[in-house]
């Protein structure tokens, strides 16, 4: 009999079935050309013809900024042209024809992070093209009690969802059949579980995935 895991907001349940397990499709490859602000991103607003309103701000853990001239903006989210056009237009109330360029000081840079069975779980910067595989490799390898035939890797796809893929690195491993290993992209987590599963559900919700992962732990 296998276990299914099923992945709930309020956490998660295991229950039999005799169904057999399903490859679950390729991860969906999110394409952001733009880079898109988070908390933590410095700015520099740079003022043409009234540099007294230069300034450098952080956005907040909400994505916020105070600014001089538009006050309370939320920049998290945004372009680095989205949110010029938008302090343009605020800035526009006060100032005739304002010229504004911004200047990205800080941001954040690409990582993934490995948990579960490997000797260094935790969060890795992300300086090259890297795989699933490669992921694990970095973290210290597998540990004894890895279920290496059933790594997931956990994608979020917005605010709410993360997309999941189940990988046989130990196929890999054997055949090294490294093309068909799965290319990380940034924000990515790799599970590397002690148990065996059977199913896993596509789509999980967030809050049940850092719940049941606790990835740096």
């Amino acid at each position: 009999m296998g276990v299914v895991l099923c992945l709930f907001a309020g956490g998660y349940a295991h229950s039999q079935s005799s169904r057999p397990a399903e490859t679950p499709p390729l991860l969906t490859e999110r394409v952001e050309p733009r880079y898109r602000m988070v908390p933590g991103d410095v700015v520099e607003i740079v003022y043409r013809y009234t540099p007294e309103f230069n300034q450098t701000v952080t956005l907040q853990p909400d994505g916020f900024v105070v600014l001089n001239i538009v006050e309370d903006i939320k920049l998290g989210g945004r372009t680095l042209d989205e949110a010029r056009k938008i302090i343009v237009e605020k800035a526009s109330i006060r100032l005739k024809d304002p010229e504004i360029t911004l200047l990205l000081k800080e941001f954040q840079k690409p990582y993934f992070v490995v948990s579960g069975e490997v000797p260094q779980p935790g969060r890795f910067e992300m300086r090259e093209t890297v795989t699933a595989l490669q992921a694990v490799m970095t973290a210290g390898g597998f540990k004894d009690s890895a279920q290496i035939s059933q790594v997931l890797v956990f994608r979020k796809i917005n605010a709410e969802f993360a997309e999941v893929k189940m990988l046989n690195l130990k196929k890999m491993k054997k055949t090294s059949d490294l093309e068909n290993d799965l290319k990380l992209e940034s924000g990515d987590i790799i599970m590397v579980p002690r148990n065996t599963f059977s199913k896993i559900e596509r789509y999980v919700r967030l809050a049940s995935l850092f719940n049941f992962l606790n990835p740096l732990r």
